[in-house]
């Protein structure tokens, strides 16, 4: 297992103006490290990617590298771009690579597939593929997966389409470690085989996360459910409605772990935290 199995999806915690705050990142890492995360995914969607400029997603990924182990985010719609984002995040020192399918302009399959063979042919870095469609428009077909797998660097998948047959597919056919990139499914993806997690919610609870995994793990399936039971309420706040990276940076501004709840346009702080509260009060209970 090439990226570890509890990997959290970090916000990218910024100023009141919209600029990154460099003191807010580090305490939010110390933060990850604490709670028993063992990789962090930088400039991913949870961290605002789109809107996170070339210069600063590398300084964002040196800043987390020097603490923590990073798997940094450098899929685009542009495979020029996200080569140059690749080899600037090596540079910085991230230990792997997240390439999402690309996005926008709907490929085809054979599209994909060279894409992300040409990021990977980039540097010397393991590369994770990210399948979500609910955000690229498009799918990585299990085909297309099964393919990519024969690159030596293409090491894992972070799955957030949630076809569970087809990753389990995928799993039995290739070497590929697949991550669940949908909290909402962190159990069943985790008692498929799945080799870990890419969570959002981890960013308030890896520690809980953590404890899933063991117990899955342990084939402890009673205590697995129970764990799960009790992240719902949180999970369901922080990804549903007005979720993602706005929820989670709310989260993490009302447990003081970051000073400022700050999103870039067109993403815009949640109207109402009444859900988030309550969810918060009974994960801390």
């Amino acid at each position: 297992m090439t990226f570890g199995s509890n990997l959290v999806a970090m916000v990218t915690p910024m100023n009141p103006d919209g600029s990154i705050s460099e003191p807010a990142v580090a305490g939010l890492v110390e933060h990850l490290l604490a709670t028993a995360c063992d990789g962090i995914v930088v400039n991913g969607t949870t961290g605002e990617s789109p809107t996170v400029t070339d210069a600063e997603a590398a300084h964002l990924v040196g800043l987390v590298a020097a603490r923590a182990p990073v798997i940094a985010g450098v899929g685009t719609y542009d495979t020029a771009s996200s080569i140059r984002r690749a080899r600037d995040a090596e540079a910085a020192g991230a230990s792997g690579l997240l390439v999402v399918c690309p996005y926008y302009s709907k490929p085809s399959q054979a599209g994909v597939i060279a894409h992300c063979r040409a990021v990977a042919d980039a540097t010397a870095l393991p590369v994770m593929l990210y399948d979500v469609p609910a955000r690229t428009g498009m799918s990585m077909t299990a085909a297309t997966l099964t393919e990519l797998a024969g690159h030596p660097r293409i090491r894992a998948v972070k799955d957030a389409k949630g076809d569970l047959f087809e990753a389990m597919t995928v799993m039995a056919t290739t070497t590929l470690d697949y991550y669940c990139g949908i909290d909402e499914l962190n159990l069943p993806y985790l008692a498929s085989g799945a080799a870990g997690i890419v969570s959002v919610t981890g960013n308030i609870v890896a520690d809980r996360n953590a404890e899933l995994i063991r117990a899955v793990r342990d084939n402890d399936l009673a205590t697995a459910r129970k764990i799960n039971a009790s992240l719902l309420p949180l999970t369901a706040a922080l990804m549903h409605g007005e979720g993602g990276a706005a929820m989670a940076k709310a989260a993490l501004a009302e447990l003081g772990i970051i000073p400022h709840p700050t999103v870039r346009l067109p993403l815009t702080e949640p109207s109402t935290l009444d859900q988030l509260r309550a969810a918060l009060a009974t994960v801390s209970a």
